[in-house]
């Protein structure tokens, strides 16, 4: 991953290393950097971790065929529920604050 962001930016047009070593198209520096980050994750899953990885990907996606799904009418109803939760919510707040605002500044000019 390393060696491709080097690359991409030791390599750019605009650097002034370009005049010496000569500019890479834009096309081969994003290569680079692809060909880094697929080097890197393949190094990655064949660590400890990588291993773990796969293996919480795999159950995730057992688990994932055990959800009920809500409908749509059902998620359209839940969503305008957030809404309205929502609003409530804030216009509680906003008025908490501006209470707070108003004792503080009567507090502050006695």
């Amino acid at each position: 991953v390393l060696a491709g962001l080097f690359v991409w930016f030791w390599f750019s047009a605009d650097s002034g290393r370009a005049a010496q070593l000569g500019a890479w198209a834009g096309q081969v520096r994003a290569l680079a950097v692809v060909v880094g980050l697929v080097g890197g994750i393949g190094v990655f899953m064949l660590t400890g971790k990588g291993r773990d990885t796969r293996e919480f990907l795999s159950e995730s996606r057992f688990e994932l065929r055990k959800v009920v799904w809500p409908t749509r009418q059902e998620a359209i109803r839940m969503t305008w529920v957030v809404i309205v939760v929502v609003l409530v919510l804030s216009l509680l707040l906003g008025g908490f604050d501006f209470l707070i605002q108003k004792l503080t500044q009567w507090f502050l000019s006695r």
